[in-house]
């Protein structure tokens, strides 16, 4: 077995039945499909994202029907944790899991201790034995995250041993977000849910949804009502269209809440708009409405950034998206905006953050910013690619020197809907093909030149609609390369290896099937 020997100072240590091994696999990058297949993953080198550091050790925990989930001390929030937990493990498993208040006895046993050393805040410490399991964490969001690499370590059949060992853990960035754009295409917010499910249990925290552009307006807004009735009744290809309501939006915002992950609302401005455009005369520069849009043409629409009723609209759209929602940022869009005068757009986007800030909120928005003035604190969400000009991507660099957080989506890693090869359907290719392979293979620390980790902010996934229109084409686009952006968002850099990943990512593939998600299955994976 070919081990490669990775530290991060004394913190990184993955130990596999007491000895000091990384998660490394034996096949090599030039292996192939049809070579001699390594030997089989113990449970704790299956884990994903690697964590900071595991062992095996000793004998495991019989899990099974008289196994409990223990809160420890009465919290409100702990038990929610326990609940959850216990409603995921019954799920394959059929097993009652009762989940009781009080620390003593055997079973899963769930633990807040605000001193624990090494953790942060989302991280925790995993320790397993025939005795039982304790998850430990400073914070329930910790002990959720625990939860879920349990259920990597528990069978996917249901009953069985679980492991002896621990793990100790914490994410690299704090921002591990994924994108749907529901606006190219509409779906419901069941499935946005579904998705929120598939994300959480791999550690990703934070949920971007692009509510608005050209082909549909898909959020109920009471100041603007035709937003919704008619700017949402269109899409990519002349369909339907549909909207959320206010409380279809916060019960999704609520339900994601619960399993840790941040909702991020995007509605993009100035371009992006002829859903609003078409939806209200006034906001045009010649006070005529344009015809609805189905196709996939960018750059050519704009908010009239000239006219105050401009910023009237923006101002109360805005609003009542802050009053629903509870996260701290708002995203606004900004990219393309190519029928929008440079000047015009810098002058745009200082109001349009300056109401941002009003509402307590802080300002996202896609890296174009940069160019223009952004305000104190704004994120930007990097989205170039290998051919982005240097000029552009000095200009990000300059921002995160000044202070600016990034968030890094570079379209030819992490656009979930570019082709993995060209005979993919769906999917686009303007930014290059994007095999798993590649998704996963780059450093978000040390990926732009000028920019230090320190002032990367996290990774986000990107999913654009214009070609999926399905769950089906939904899942087989982000599955199995969004798991590549969890752990490159939550594990150390010395972790990150394709040779190990990609055996791992293969051992993943039993749950993914028992969870029903179409993937697309890599042929450079081996998979289970």
């Amino acid at each position: 077995m070919r081990v490669l020997r990775r530290t991060l100072g004394t913190l990184l240590v993955l130990s596999v039945l007491g000895t000091a091994v990384s998660c490394t696999a034996a096949r090599g990058d030039d292996a192939r499909p049809g070579d001699d297949a390594p030997a089989a993953l113990a449970p704790f080198e299956r884990l994903l994202p690697a964590p900071l550091a595991a062992r095996a050790e000793g004998p495991g925990y019989s899990f099974g029907a008289g196994t409990v989930i223990r809160t420890g001390r009465p919290d409100e929030e702990v038990r929610r944790v326990g609940e959850l937990l216990a409603e995921q493990l019954r799920g394959p498993s059929g097993l009652p899991l009762p989940v009781v208040d009080g620390a003593g006895g055997d079973g899963i046993r769930l633990r807040i201790d605000e001193e624990a050393e090494g953790v942060g805040d989302e991280g925790y410490l995993l320790e397993s034995g025939p005795a039982g399991i304790t998850l430990t964490a400073r914070t329930p969001a910790g002990l959720f995250h625990a939860g879920q690499t349990l259920r990597q370590l528990v069978p996917v059949a249901g009953p069985g041993t679980v492991p002896g060992g621990t793990v100790s853990d914490r994410p690299r960035f704090a921002y591990r977000g994924a994108m749907i754009d529901i606006a190219r295409h509409f779906f419901p917010v069941e499935q946005v849910k579904r998705y929120v499910d598939q994300l959480a249990q791999y550690k990703v925290n934070t949920l971007h949804v692009h509510l608005t552009d050209d082909q549909g307006w898909r959020l109920a807004i009471d100041s603007w009502p035709r937003l919704a009735e008619y700017g949402g009744g269109s899409e990519v290809g002349g369909g339907p269209g549909g909207h959320w309501t206010k409380d279809e939006y916060r019960e999704l915002v609520a339900y994601a809440a619960e399993r840790y992950v941040e909702v991020v609302p995007e509605i993009d401005m100035p371009g992006h708009t002829n859903a609003a455009l078409a939806s209200y005369a006034e906001l045009n520069c010649d006070g005529k409405a344009p015809a609805r849009y189905t196709g996939t043409k960018v750059g050519f629409s704009s908010l009239c950034v000239g006219k105050e009723r401009t910023y009237a609209f923006i101002d109360q759209v805005l609003g009542e998206l802050a009053e629903l929602t509870p996260g701290r940022y708002l995203h606004i869009g900004g990219d393309e905006a190519h029928s929008t005068p440079a000047a015009d757009y810098a002058a745009f986007m200082d109001r349009a953050q300056a109401v941002v800030g009003r509402y307590g909120k802080t300002v996202v928005a896609w890296h174009q910013l940069a160019s223009a003035r952004p305000a104190r604190g704004a994120v930007l969400q990097y989205w170039g690619h290998d051919r982005t000009p240097a000029a552009e991507k000095a200009g990000v660099a300059a921002a995160a020197k000044a202070g600016h957080p990034l968030i890094l989506s570079p379209a030819d890693r992490l656009y979930l809907d570019m082709k993995y090869e060209a005979a993919t359907k769906p999917g686009l290719s303007w930014a290059g093909l994007v095999p798993v392979r590649r998704s996963y293979s780059w450093n978000p620390g040390d990926y732009l030149a000028g920019v230090p980790e320190s002032a990367v902010l996290g990774v986000e996934a990107p999913l654009w609609t214009e070609t999926i229109a399905t769950r089906a084409d939904w899942e087989l686009m982000a599955f199995p390369r969004v798991l590549g952006l969890a752990e490159l968002g939550w594990s150390p850099a010395a972790a990150l290896d394709w040779a190990s990943y990609s055996r791992r990512l293969g051992a993943q593939g039993p749950r993914l099937d028992a969870q029903g998600i179409a993937y697309y299955q890599a042929p450079d994976v081996p998979w289970s």
